[in-house]
């Protein structure tokens, strides 16, 4: 088939309000579990660790440690069955995707380093110098 036809039909599935998240952020994903004929809100968070596909095909993988085991899943970022996904705290990693946490464990597993806001290039929080006052010496006499 042509893909601009392809294209053109995936956009209608497309999700509205997509949240714009990375690798190495902290997320929460609210999922929704049917359980019988109940539906109800699942909570999955940790550390997104990949994102792979393009268009309605995409996803995202999220890793978290549950009682001592590394746990994974993977999203689809357009599925209906995805409610929200809510981003936690924002990281700076340099890869693009984290697979090497895999290996860790503790609190090595978790941190991933958090981005600092960018503002304008040199300027930054002035830190003020305290002057220096000579201590003279006292002879008592």
């Amino acid at each position: 088939m042509n893909q601009a036809i392809l294209d053109k039909i995936e956009s209608e599935q497309y999700r509205k309000n997509a949240v714009e998240f990375s690798v190495g952020d902290t997320v929460r994903v609210h999922t929704k579990v049917v359980e019988g004929d109940k539906e109800r809100i699942q909570i999955f968070s940790g550390v997104v660790i990949g994102r792979r596909g393009r268009g309605i095909n995409e996803t995202f993988t999220v890793r978290r440690i549950s009682y001592g085991e590394g746990v994974e899943r993977v999203f689809p970022v357009h599925s209906p069955r995805v409610e929200k996904v809510e981003v936690e705290r924002k990281g700076s990693v340099r890869r693009a995707k984290l697979t090497y946490l895999r290996k860790r464990l503790g609190k090595g597993a978790t941190l991933v380093k958090e981005r600092e806001g960018r503002g304008a290039p040199g300027v930054g929080p002035v830190e003020e110098k305290q002057p220096v006052v000579p201590v003279t010496e006292q002879v008592a006499g």
